[in-house]
């Protein structure tokens, strides 16, 4: 039986034609049969690939082998091959939208220190006086968090000059800015050391490396992951008889819950949390529908269907 595994990944580095640089890597994942997302701009590289065990690692060696990629990041975990339907490989402005304008931010320049997993573990253990904030969108975070860490209220990566202002109060703290894999926080913590805040620290590799370090350890719940698994967390959850604490509520009923359904309405579709039997009867969020229709992501994808 073939072993599959999933691959997350990325890397703030100039890349001088990003559009050559997609077409030798769609040459080389369809070669190696991988699925995923790979999203490419001058600024880097931001990807997520799932595929036999042996060509996986042959694209890790292959990335490594490229001096602009030889210290990269690379997060592996277990697969069962049926992540992603497809390959898709795109270049954009950005590889993680924030839409900062003139006032983005270049990691390369400007950016948080980086706080290792084992770091940060033995900061929470020692009770050091720090503050864990999380850098995700608020539907993810509804299935799991760090205990204690500070939601700065974010539908989305570009509402970060608007969460910003609700962060004030911690200019002279220490800041631990945590995303799912780290890109996230490559920009944010820049952002935030940009705007005058004194000491800020980055959560290296993400929550995904320190969930797989310290399984069940002070991140309570599961991980929202942007793929089919839509959640990824170690060991059974406690609906399902096991240990794992389940923070997750479904949005109709509030019982335990750990199941994304999404909004039915065409200018909404918001993801959030709703039990099967809720969602058998439920179309629309309970609280209240957002409306995405003149959002640069909602356009873009109008764009994308129009060609």
């Amino acid at each position: 039986m073939l072993m599959h595994k999933i691959l997350l990944y990325y890397k703030y580095t100039y890349i001088k034609d990003p559009k050559a640089f997609q077409e030798e890597q769609m040459a080389l994942c369809r070669k190696l049969d991988l699925k995923g997302r790979i999203i490419i701009a001058s600024e880097g590289i931001n990807g997520t690939l799932e595929g036999g065990k042996e060509n996986i690692e042959k694209y890790c060696d292959a990335l490594k082998k490229d001096s602009r990629f030889a210290d990269i990041h690379l997060k592996l975990s277990e697969g069962k091959g049926d992540t992603f339907p497809r390959l898709s490989i795109k270049v954009r402005d950005e590889i993680v939208s924030a839409h900062l304008g003139e006032g983005d931010i270049n990691p390369l320049k400007v950016t948080g220190k980086y706080l290792m997993a084992e770091e940060l573990h033995q900061w929470i253990k020692e009770g050091r006086e720090f503050y864990i904030v999380d850098m995700r969108n608020d539907y993810e975070q509804e299935v799991g968090m760090f205990e204690n860490s500070i939601l700065p209220g974010m539908a989305n990566f570009r509402d970060l000059p608007k969460a910003v202002l609700n962060l004030s109060h911690l200019k002279d703290k220490t800041i631990v800015t945590v995303c799912t894999g780290g890109v996230r926080c490559e920009k944010a913590s820049g952002f935030l050391v940009k705007h005058g805040f004194k000491n800020v620290y980055q959560l290296y590799g993400g929550i995904v490396t320190y969930m797989e370090k310290y399984p069940n350890e002070d991140f309570n719940g599961a991980l929202y992951v942007f793929d089919t698994r839509v959640v990824m967390a170690f060991g059974k959850s406690e609906i399902e008889g096991g240990e794992r604490k389940v923070i997750g509520k479904c949005a109709v009923c509030a019982i335990p819950c750990e199941n994304y359904i999404n909004c039915s309405d065409i200018f909404c579709h918001r993801h959030f949390i709703c039990c099967e039997k809720c969602a058998a009867v439920t179309e629309k969020c309970p609280m209240g529908c957002r409306d995405y229709s003149k959002e640069p992501k909602y356009l873009e994808s109008l764009k994308t269907q129009s060609i």
